[in-house]
């Protein structure tokens, strides 16, 4: 299979000061709203594992509100 995402070709994290390579690249708004300081100006921006998962830790309520939203009662 032949990927063309972000992460496939290589892309950096986007958090500042971080140099690791990206693993997931994530809507730009939700990352901020999650208080990562992110250098990107595009819809989507590309975190490395550690930052993800400060990402997902920072952003757990949010994503449990989104997900109940949408459960059906």
């Amino acid at each position: 299979m032949n990927f063309m995402g972000l992460v496939s070709k290589g892309a950096k994290c986007n958090v500042e000061g971080c140099e690791n390579d990206g693993a997931r690249s994530i809507n730009t708004t939700k990352v901020e709203n999650a208080h990562l300081r992110v250098n990107s100006a595009g819809k989507k921006s590309v975190l490395c594992k550690e930052h993800y998962k400060e990402y997902k830790k920072e952003s757990k309520d949010d994503r449990e509100l989104e997900r109940a939203r949408f459960d059906k009662f």
